[in-house]
């Protein structure tokens, strides 16, 4: 790839990290960003990001094997969880973890997000699980991360916060906010009652959407669309 493609991908990092950060879903010297380069490369944050001073060139540049590639800069702590979703989904060309509030409320409970919105169904695919308890910045949370993901775009990390994956960065800050969004719901619903969720028999057009459009599931998994 050209350096001239390389810069736009590392501004595109930028934006979407700022982005985020703009939106309330981490704070400084937390959560990260990362894009595919190609089939064995990405562009991550760097560790502990101060999301104001962000620069393109401060964007670190690394292979699947984890080397970092002509920087002095040293990657986010999570990128082994980064680099096993890139590894296991080829679609997907962004990768979001944050720490917002309210997922991460429920990933201290280590709730699942029942079926409660359309919207949740069409952006984020079914219900939203969370991951078995494991030790941060390991392969075995990249593994936990792929486990609770399943066929959906996004899965709450167990006492941590967020995973979400999609095919663009404009999807993956979407669905960031999306899933904060249903996770607010879910936690206010439950204060004042037992949420319902929606009957399968009438989200069938809203799940086409879902894999139609949204979906970045590897190819191997098609088979749970029936």
């Amino acid at each position: 790839m050209s350096t001239e493609k390389i810069q736009k991908l590392r501004e595109e990092v930028v934006r979407g990290a700022r982005e985020i950060y703009a939106k309330g879903l981490v704070e400084n010297g937390e959560g990260n960003v990362s894009v595919r380069v190609n089939k064995n490369e990405i562009l991550v944050t760097p560790t502990s990001t101060k999301y104001e001073l962000l620069t393109p060139e401060s964007i670190v540049h690394m292979d699947f094997d984890g080397n970092v590639m002509g920087s002095n800069k040293i990657p986010s702590t999570e990128v082994k969880m980064h680099l096993a979703v890139y590894r296991d989904r080829p679609k997907v060309n962004c990768v979001i973890h944050d720490h917002s509030t309210y997922v991460t409320m429920l990933s201290v409970l280590r709730m699942n997000i029942p079926v409660i919105m359309e919207q949740q169904i069409i952006f984020l695919g079914e219900e939203i699980k969370c991951t078995k308890i494991t030790e941060a910045h390991t392969e075995k949370m990249g593994s936990n991360a792929l486990e609770a993901l399943d066929i959906n775009n996004a899965a709450i990390l167990a006492n941590h916060g967020a995973i979400i994956c999609g095919k663009s960065v404009d999807h993956a800050v979407r669905f960031a906010v999306i899933l904060e969004k249903i996770a607010k719901i879910y936690w206010g619903a439950l204060q004042i009652g037992k949420p319902q969720t929606i009957p399968e028999e009438i989200t069938e057009e809203h799940i086409k959407m879902f894999h139609g459009l949204f979906a970045c599931y590897p190819r191997r998994m098609r088979k749970k669309r029936e």
